[in-house]
């Protein structure tokens, strides 16, 4: 399971599926941090459900990855065109102050992928 992994994998890549499932959460709950933003970029409301199940399924899969590592590998790579795709939404809205957040969120996914490879 772990053995292949070193400590630092392990942390970075349950620390960006935690960062993935808490942002796909806010967007579940509707927190307004998240969801006013969506709004202004011009994203749908009928897509807020979608964008949040894809942060989660892309966090279990991170978790599943420490047991398959080719679903781990597979969920990191989706979370990185999923924030990749967040940040062109955000420049595409002209909110150019907002373009580091979903960078923040890309990050861990960027390091556990390439820690794991």
């Amino acid at each position: 399971m772990f053995a292949e992994m070193s400590t630092t994998a392990i942390v970075v890549t349950a620390v960006a599926a935690f960062m993935a499932g808490f942002s796909g959460a806010s967007i579940f709950f509707r927190a307004k941090f998240v969801v006013e933003p969506l709004a202004q970029y011009g994203v749908p409301q009928a897509m807020w459900n979608w964008l949040g199940a894809a942060k989660a399924a892309g966090a279990a899969g991170l978790i599943v990855g420490f047991y398959v590592p080719l679903i781990g590998t597979l969920a990191a790579i989706g979370l990185i065109l999923y924030f990749a795709g967040a940040v062109i939404t955000v420049l595409r809205a002209r909110a150019y102050g907002h373009a580091p957040f979903p960078l923040v969120y890309m990050a861990p996914a960027v390091a556990a992928l390439v820690l794991t490879w």
